[in-house]
């Protein structure tokens, strides 16, 4: 809602105060199309000669993100502090033993499936059982397990902001590419030398709308979109990063409950439950259990 909210202001107001400072669209609209076609062109076939076609998938996916906002909700956060918490209650309290059916086909885990949206993330699910299995083969050491799933997350989140970064690329050219365009226009002018001086500020000022629509797609849209998609991965990454606090922490010897209390700790403040509202779903999910 606010990205849209944004592009309105973002062009009602650029646009707007060229109108009342007398600015004629005119030269806007006449250069608009083949100005757009070098610059945006140009910055697309850029991007593709730049990035592998996993890239390109997830920044085409990225600008939808933009918009939607982080996959994971307040009840998301709460539902994996619940998972963390079912599966650590029965290590501590039946042993690794009766572990091993649930981390080892998660599908058919009458654990995991309460958890739908959770068991559609392969990384989440797959990092999860890696971390419980390495424990079940007797690697207690905390720190060599926390370093473990430290190299995990770093490589997870590495890829994961390719597309930010490759969005960001493409907004750090495009004013370049704008006075490519400019330039273009310019040498277009100049073997129009002979022309009155109407036409060759008409000409002048058509070369010059290929630098503002560079400049202005630069900070106005695209580097904001790059922004805006790093932020959201940044903060999907706080998802992971509970497991690993919950695991980690039960391996200090924890209970159940203060495991997951510290890993309550990692939500994003903006989506943190409370404390008396984590104790109380982790009191039905330890009911049910």
């Amino acid at each position: 809602m606010f990205q849209i909210i944004g592009i309105i202001l973002l062009f009602g107001l650029v646009f707007g105060s060229f109108a009342m400072a007398g600015g004629k669209f005119d030269v806007i609209i006449h250069a608009a199309p083949h100005e757009l076609m070098a610059i945006l062109g140009a910055g697309i076939a850029a991007f593709l000669i730049a990035n592998s076609m996993p890239v390109i998938k997830a920044s085409l996916g990225g600008l939808g993100k933009c918009f939607a906002g982080p996959k994971w909700k307040k009840q998301d956060y709460k539902d994996i502090l619940a998972l963390l918490f079912q599966l650590t209650k029965t290590m501590k309290s039946k042993g690794v033993i009766a572990l091993e059916s649930h981390i080892e086909k998660p599908g058919e885990s009458a654990i995991f499936q309460k958890y739908p949206k959770i068991m559609k993330d392969h990384f989440a699910i797959d990092f999860i059982c890696d971390t419980l299995r390495m424990m079940t083969m007797n690697l207690e050491d905390p720190h060599q397990i926390e370093d473990a799933m430290e190299k995990q997350l770093e490589k997870h989140h590495h890829e994961a902001a390719h597309a930010a970064h490759a969005l960001q690329t493409l907004a750090d050219g495009l004013p370049a590419l704008g006075i490519v365009a400019a330039v273009l226009g310019i040498i277009k002018t100049m073997s129009s030398i002979d022309k009155p001086p109407a036409v060759l500020g008409g000409m002048i000022g058509s070369a010059l709308v290929g630098t503002f629509l560079g400049v202005f797609l630069a900070y106005g849209l695209v580097g904001p979109f790059a922004s805006r998609l790093q932020s959201i991965v940044d903060e999907e990454a706080a998802f992971y990063k509970i497991i690993q606090s919950v695991l980690v922490a039960h391996l200090h010897g924890n209970a159940a409950q203060i495991s997951c209390e510290i890993g309550r700790g990692d939500i994003p403040s903006s989506i943190q439950p409370s404390f008396s509202e984590m104790e109380e779903h982790l009191s039905t999910v330890g009911s049910e259990a």
